[in-house]
């Protein structure tokens, strides 16, 4: 198993999308500490990955709390993988000339925190190691413009630079900090209510965010949780200090489908 005998912490495990990630670190062999502000839900993903015959332990940690995050990782002693899936409560679908500055600035803020005291107290804990993987998460609008995203967008960008310069720091310790861009995932806790309760808005709203990509396809959990598993392995050990974008190619290029180009062709 890639992950035998490591320990890895989960923020905000008790998410679909952390939840997914957890399940793999542990269906890969690795202990997992699954923490989350609500115990309920934390407990339904242990529930998942104990009947898989796999093992982890749960605990009551707010990732916006530096004292609740360093507290932990103490009683957790090693720690060999982080991840942070905690969530940012964006509002998005209004433009950012009408949004009001606290709805902008709450996602930014609270990537920020949340990102800089996770990473920087398993940091810790992993230069004493000299080992140790750390793994953020953004989305699409981390590497494209993206319109009525209102302060995910920035956040993601922040995250991912966090990312970069947290990275040239821990390296000469024998730890990686990786980011993971994800696309919207339809399988995710959020898209199957948005279709649920949308109609046929949502569903082509979906169907639009399939269209821009190379693939013609979104990425399932299914994808960013296995991303997750070979950037926390020995197999990826020289990859550190980039994001690994897993958004089947929507922020490589533009997507959409052109049929001719007049200006181009050969008289």
């Amino acid at each position: 198993m890639l992950l035998a005998g490591k320990t890895a912490v989960v923020y905000g495990a008790g998410g679909s999308l952390g939840g997914s990630v957890a399940a793999a670190f542990a269906k890969e062999g690795a202990f997992v500490h699954l923490t989350g502000r609500n115990l309920d839900s934390v407990e339904r993903t242990a529930d998942v990955i104990r009947k898989s015959g796999s093992r982890c332990h749960t605990a009551v940690v707010d990732a916006l709390d530096a004292g609740a995050v360093a507290r932990h990782l103490e009683e957790t002693g090693r720690v060999d993988i982080s991840f942070n899936a905690v969530g940012w409560e964006d509002r998005q679908d209004q433009p950012l000339a009408e949004m009001a500055p606290e709805d902008f600035l709450r996602p930014v803020l609270r990537a920020m925190e949340t990102e800089f005291l996770t990473c920087t107290a398993a940091a810790r804990a992993m230069m004493k190691q000299r080992s140790g993987v750390i793994l953020t998460l953004t989305a699409t609008p981390g590497g494209i413009g993206y319109p009525h995203v209102g302060g995910f967008g920035p956040a993601c960008c922040a995250v991912e630079s966090l990312t970069r310069n947290l990275a040239s720091e821990l390296g000469p310790y024998g730890v990686r900090v990786v980011n993971i861009r994800s696309g919207g995932s339809p399988d995710s806790r959020v898209f199957r209510e948005a279709l649920e309760n949308g109609g046929d808005v949502v569903a082509g709203f979906v169907q639009k965010i399939e269209a821009d990509t190379m693939l013609k396809k979104m990425p399932l959990m299914e994808d960013i949780a296995q991303a997750a598993v070979f950037l926390a392995s020995d197999n990826a050990s020289k990859i550190t200090g980039v994001t690994l974008d897993v958004t089947c190619g929507t922020t490589a290029a533009l997507n959409y489908a052109i049929p001719k180009i007049p200006f181009l062709q050969n008289s």
